[in-house]
């Protein structure tokens, strides 16, 4: 391995907790409530002088929740079957556990109320949204939004809700045909939606906030991610360029290339660029791109930065100043400043890798919080903090299985 990890300031301690099945509806009376309403709280919770951020990871059975600071294994919750997929739920304290048949929300175990922060002993709750095929999770304006592409069943509810210990109250919507897709809901109440079918997917709507249709642009083949940008601006990747909805008008640009994908994307509401993958070979199994895009949302220009290594959808974040921070395959943070589209620093961190054919694989992953980037590293079982205000690696979680998706949770 490399020497700079010589240089982690915090070591690893693996500190396995017991393991917690994953029951789909589990009684609320199973395990005792303290004063407080908030989920899976007990008498163990603990009132700490922070909020302690922390971090979840997912292994083949189960998920792992670190302290985001050490690294330390919090909890280690097993039983979970089938692969698992991660999304933080919104409220700070849970994430969504994306799995057989439906959302299932884990209690992170880190919560702030009023000026009070507390911990206690992660768990999975018995909050679940039943769903044929988990999909996308957004979040936007204190809303949290569901999507089934089993069955095009859109949910929403106020994300603060699930801090209540019960399941939230939902808004539903189900789009004509169920396909692989995205909504998210604005200020307005207005819902954008993907429109698709099991065959093909080819645009965007817009239903205000009586579901009645505002806008739609089906001039996006293969339609698929979703971000936000600053003035809530929404964007989603086509096969040839972005639909960008802006003050109420769906505007389309085009890649610089016929097929010129963008299928993932990372924004900032705080920046008007968009951080996107970008790739250009339609017959390719798997393509290993080089090149990502940066879109500038209110004059559409559209540039790409090239890298000089090939990354993965599992690669992309952004930093505390809307810097765009990409993974690359040499192991290195790849830092860029989105208005001069240039690479400004190549923070090494992982060994070089290379992405595995099947996308449910783990590969090194990205997840950003809180100034600090967290990196996942399958090959030797481990997550990595790096501070990226000074580009150093600060922490080191040697974990007891091999992480695949990675997400957190502030507290």
């Amino acid at each position: 391995m490399k020497n700079y990890r010589t240089q982690r300031t915090v070591g690893a301690v693996i500190a396995l907790g017991t393991s917690v099945a994953l029951l789909a509806a589990c009684s609320s009376d199973s395990a005792p409530e303290a004063e407080s309403t908030t989920t899976a709280e007990t008498a163990a919770a603990q009132s700490v002088s922070d909020a302690t951020p922390r971090i979840a990871t997912s292994y083949d059975g189960g998920v792992l929740i670190l302290d985001a600071q050490t690294l330390e294994t919090v909890e280690d919750i097993s039983g979970i079957e089938g692969f698992t997929r991660l999304n933080p739920a919104g409220d700070g304290r849970h994430v969504f556990v994306s799995g057989s048949g439906a959302f299932t929300a884990l209690d992170a175990g880190t919560w702030t109320e009023g000026s009070e922060h507390f911990t206690s002993t992660p768990a999975m709750t018995d909050i679940a949204f039943d769903a044929a095929t988990p999909g996308h999770v957004v979040r936007h304006d204190g809303k949290t939004v569901l999507f089934d592409d089993g069955t095009g069943k859109v949910e929403v509810f106020d994300s603060a809700a699930l801090l209540t210990g019960s399941k939230p109250e939902t808004e539903s919507y189900t789009t004509p045909e169920a396909h692989h897709g995205v909504a998210v809901e604005l200020s307005d109440g207005s819902l954008l939606t993907t429109v698709g079918n099991e065959d093909e997917r080819t645009g965007i709507v817009v239903l205000d906030a009586d579901r009645k249709e505002i806008a739609r642009n089906e001039e996006c083949p293969g339609v698929h991610g979703e971000a936000v940008a600053a003035d809530e601006t929404v964007v989603v990747g086509c096969e040839d360029g972005l639909l960008i909805y802006r003050n109420g008008a769906i505007t389309k640009v085009q890649s610089p290339d016929t097929y010129g994908r963008i299928g993932n994307q990372a924004g900032d509401e705080e920046s008007p660029i968009l951080l996107g993958d970008y790739k250009v070979d339609p017959d390719a199994e798997l393509e290993r791109p080089t090149r990502v895009s940066l879109t500038n949302t209110v004059t559409g220009e559209l540039s790409l930065v090239n890298l000089g290594s090939s990354y993965t959808f599992r690669s992309l974040g952004r930093g505390p100043a809307g810097e765009a921070i990409v993974l690359g395959t040499d192991g290195a943070l790849h830092v860029i400043d989105v208005n001069t589209k240039a690479v400004t620093r190549t923070i090494p961190v992982v060994e070089a890798w290379e992405e595995p054919t099947e996308w449910q694989e783990p590969r090194p992953a990205l997840f950003v919080q809180d100034g600090t980037a967290y990196v996942s590293e399958p090959a030797d079982s481990a997550v990595h903090a790096v501070d990226l205000a000074t580009g150093t690696v600060t922490a080191t979680g040697e974990l007891a299985h091999t992480p695949n998706e990675l997400t957190g949770v502030t507290g």
